[in-house]
């Protein structure tokens, strides 16, 4: 596949008006823009006419693929019904209603109301505003600071921004702010020291949290918050007893527990959540992205029974719930989300999820043998490479080498479209894919990889 350089007119538009997520803006000025238009299954065309596989199911995301008319046409009954009402001050819609029932009849026990809001990081920034407003209404005011982990993704609003625990995300932007601590990335293949077991990394970073604890004061500490699977910190999946210890600590010290399933949730994992995979029990549960199979933007924030009394108890003092958006629970978003729902029911998705995941894994395995290659990790149908200088030493190369977004060029010019993540290639298929397209996915990523050690 030829990906052509031209400037043609949707690329002048692009660079003369768009401000663009996580993209080198000078550099996109002169090259601009690969722009889709339009998406069949688990591809996606460009204004050129080629076509690609979609290997990062968009951002993590698009869950069924791209012509999925079941959702199309939800979509389409309640623009021409109600396309739009708001949840504030007692009114309701029923796709708003039937939604947040179907999500607690599939959430991890425990889990009792559910706010919404239109993204990930709205749904992790209202997390923390609970957290808060939780702690206020029982009495311990100071019990505010949020600890999450280096590497956790979490989002880019103020408060999600700096549960974040990535370098790039707090530069310039003067964050974190103050209420928020970080502790260990859970990653044995980065932060192990010499000779030192899974077990043991296990203890040494699990004491590190609880030392961090007991220096900041238990009683300042509101919540700990962690995604299953660490996503675009390199797709870094937990060691053995990892968060059994993890829930442990924070039982001990009445520490809450935000689980974020913005992308582990609903099958990714093999399970229709992380929390089911790792066994974890969430306080507070945020999902977004494949809630609509990102058909439409919508996220949930769920609350236990516990935090949910608390607060009906409070607006009897204070007479109101300050808080939502204006398109909480937005009813077109929500008729697509529950369609969704239906879907990954009928079809017996996670059952699917788990019959590829095998082949997956061994095919993403397999990849331990190629030339830069230090690491494979993955679980269900979520993977990443972890590619370096040395095997041995784990040395990542000079980033000014641009080893991985090469690596990743490589594979889009064949045809497949997957993501360059600090020193990885992160892998995140649509949840439809069969057998043949997990080929296509590591043929060409394989292909990629020498073609790019070859260069070196």
């Amino acid at each position: 596949m030829t990906i052509s350089p031209l400037r043609n007119s949707n690329s002048e538009r692009d660079i003369a008006s768009l401000i663009h997520p996580y993209t080198h803006l000078a550099q996109h000025a002169h090259s601009g823009p690969l722009t889709m238009v339009s998406g069949e299954g688990a591809y996606v065309f460009d204004d050129q006419g080629n076509r690609y596989l979609e290997g990062m199911a968009g951002l993590w995301s698009a869950s069924l693929g791209f012509s999925e008319q079941r959702l199309a046409d939800a979509a389409y009954r309640q623009l021409t019904t109600l396309p739009f009402y708001h949840l504030f001050n007692h009114r309701s819609t029923e796709p708003a209603i039937e939604l947040a029932e179907r999500l607690l009849q599939i959430a991890p026990e425990g889990l009792s109301k559910v706010l919404f809001a239109n993204s990930g990081s709205e749904a992790n920034d209202q997390a923390m505003k609970i957290v808060w407003f939780y702690h206020n209404a029982i009495g311990k005011p100071e019990k505010k600071k949020i600890i999450s982990r280096w590497r956790g993704y979490h989002g880019v609003t103020v408060g999600a921004g700096s549960m974040t625990g990535l370098p790039a995300n707090h530069a310039l932007f003067d964050l974190p702010i103050d209420r928020v601590l970080h502790t260990d990335s859970p990653s044995y293949y980065h932060y192990a020291q010499p000779g030192e077991s899974r077990s043991a990394f296990v203890d040494r970073i699990v004491g590190n949290l609880e030392a961090l604890i007991e220096r900041e004061g238990p009683e300042t500490i509101g919540a700990f918050i962690a995604e299953p699977v660490n996503g675009s910190g390199g797709v870094l999946v937990p060691p053995e007893g990892y968060f059994e210890r993890i829930q442990e600590v924070l039982r001990k010290h009445d520490i809450l527990f935000i689980v974020d399933e913005v992308i582990t949730g609903f099958g990714r994992t093999g399970s229709m959540f992380g929390s089911e995979t790792y066994a974890l029990k969430p306080d507070i549960m945020t999902v977004a992205k494949a809630l609509s199979a990102s058909y439409l933007p919508i996220s949930a924030t769920m609350i236990s029974e516990t935090i949910w009394e608390t607060m009906r108890e409070q607006t009897e003092k204070t007479g109101v719930f300050a808080h939502g958006v204006t398109y909480t629970g937005h009813p077109t978003c929500a008729a697509v989300a529950v369609e969704t729902l239906k879907i990954y029911e009928e079809r017996d998705i996670v059952g699917h999820v788990r019959e590829i995941s095998p082949y997956f894994m061994e095919r993403l395995y397999a990849l331990n043998d190629q030339p830069l290659v230090g690491e494979t990790r993955g679980v269900g149908l979520i993977g990443a490479v972890e590619i370096v200088a040395d095997k041995e030493t784990k040395r990542p190369f000079d980033a000014a080498l641009a080893v991985q977004p090469r690596i990743a060029k490589a594979v889009l010019e064949q045809g497949v479209l997957l993501r360059s993540i600090r020193e990885a290639i992160a892998i995140c298929p649509p949840l439809i894919i069969g057998k043949n397209e997990v080929d296509l996915i590591f043929d060409t990523l394989e292909a990629g990889i020498r073609q790019v050690a070859a260069e070196l």
